[in-house]
């Protein structure tokens, strides 16, 4: 699959590469979006400038191969986000966050993917948690296992379905077969270089999909390595509705996520010019920030379909 440029965030958008959702694909296993983006140089562009904005149904995980990001949310986390190191982040019922480049990144370089939480999860309460995974280093190879269990390592981090995050940098022309979990679909996303998946060859920015039904995932280097993101779970089974920023079941629901996004941070009829202005609500209040809230765009003028 074959990334579609999006621009991320605001006034100040930064251009990002998105290869899923799809027109064909809309999950795999519960990841239900990834945008991939850099290496950007922040002197020329100004970095990522996420101002505050809600989430619901979702985790998102934040991972860099290069600069330092700062992320607030409305559940009272501050936090960096740094290369080789998850930030996942649990909206349940409602969060809002904001995500900003820091003052020593030159250059921005990372992924940022979201996992759609299960029915029985999805009004949980909104959390955090932070893991720098120790690296896993083979003949040829290096990984670095974030979520799920992958060569031998095993990630602590929380999820509410099974899942796959893990990192690898590979050698120009290394072989390596993965054992991973036979009921699990996998993602490949290729960072920099060229990895055949599976006999079939996927370059920078390409997403190839692996469907269940083998014990065993093998990439092949290109002639210059390769650094690769390999993502997995068991399929969903269940279908959402996905807007915006917001993961749902239905039409309604989402509209009412965003009235109740809107009702925050506007006052008489416009959106407060400062994040410490929001009125408290589902979404809570980003503290200590204080960019513009960014406001939802208006929903389409047809109802919203389910993906599956």
């Amino acid at each position: 699959m074959t990334p579609r440029e999006v621009p991320l965030g605001g006034l100040r958008a930064l251009p990002v590469r998105r290869t899923l959702p799809q027109r064909h694909r809309s999950l795999i296993g519960a990841w239900c979006f990834l945008d991939h983006y850099g290496p950007d140089p922040v002197a020329e562009t100004g970095g990522m400038w996420v101002a505050p904005h809600p989430h619901t149904g979702l985790q998102t995980v934040s991972w860099l191969f290069a600069g330092e990001i700062e992320h607030r949310d409305s559940a009272g986390h501050h936090a960096m986000v740094r290369p080789g190191e998850v930030n996942l982040m649990t909206a349940g019922r409602g969060i809002s966050h904001s995500e900003v480049s820091t003052a020593v990144t030159t250059t921005l370089h990372g992924a940022q993917l979201w996992v759609a939480l299960p029915d029985a999860s999805r009004d949980t309460d909104p959390g955090f948690e932070h893991y720098a995974p120790d690296a896993v280093v083979g003949d040829g190879w290096r990984g670095r296992v974030f979520l799920g269990t992958l060569l031998g390592d095993t990630s602590p981090v929380v999820t509410h379905t099974p899942l796959l995050g893990a990192e690898l940098v590979l050698e120009p022309g290394v072989i390596l077969p993965l054992e991973v979990d036979p009921s699990f679909e996998h993602g490949v996303l290729v960072d920099l270089g060229s990895v055949t998946v599976d006999g079939v060859t996927a370059a920078s920015a390409d997403l190839a999909y692996v469907p269940p039904g083998d014990g065993t995932l093998a990439l092949v280097a290109g002639e210059e390595g390769a650094r690769v993101l390999v993502l997995g779970g068991p399929p969903f089974g269940e279908s959402i509705v996905m807007w915006w920023n917001f993961v749902g079941r239905s039409h309604d629901e989402i509209v009412a996520f965003r009235q109740a996004w809107q009702a925050q941070i506007t006052r008489d009829g416009a959106v407060v010019p400062d994040s410490s202005d929001v009125a408290d609500g589902r979404f809570g209040i980003v503290a200590g920030d204080h960019l513009r809230p960014i406001p939802a765009p208006e929903l389409p003028n047809a109802r919203l379909k389910e993906r599956r």
